[in-house]
């Protein structure tokens, strides 16, 4: 994700507040904050589930929804997400 470069404070605060509650998610395993070492405004988060399922339930839940439309509003490209297979 590209953030305008004032907001990317702004980001992280609210990824904070929500990283436990995603976490608490039904089969969720975990889900991390990665940022761009030479672009400081480009982010990922690396999220563990159980299943497409479970991923598909908190997409569809409250908690994705207002986090994810306080979210939008900052970036400064549009956003791609990806769903992968852990091989290895």
């Amino acid at each position: 994700m590209t953030f305008m470069q004032d907001k990317t404070d702004e980001f992280i605060r609210i990824f904070m507040g929500a990283q436990h509650k995603i976490e608490a998610f039904p089969g969720c395993k975990g889900v991390d904050l990665t940022r761009d070492i030479m672009q400081p405004n480009i982010f990922i988060t690396l999220s563990l589930w159980d299943s497409i399922e479970s991923l598909d339930n908190y997409r569809n839940s409250e908690l994705f929804k207002t986090t994810w439309a306080q979210t939008k509003i900052m970036f400064s490209e549009r956003p791609d997400a990806w769903s992968l297979d852990k091989l290895m």
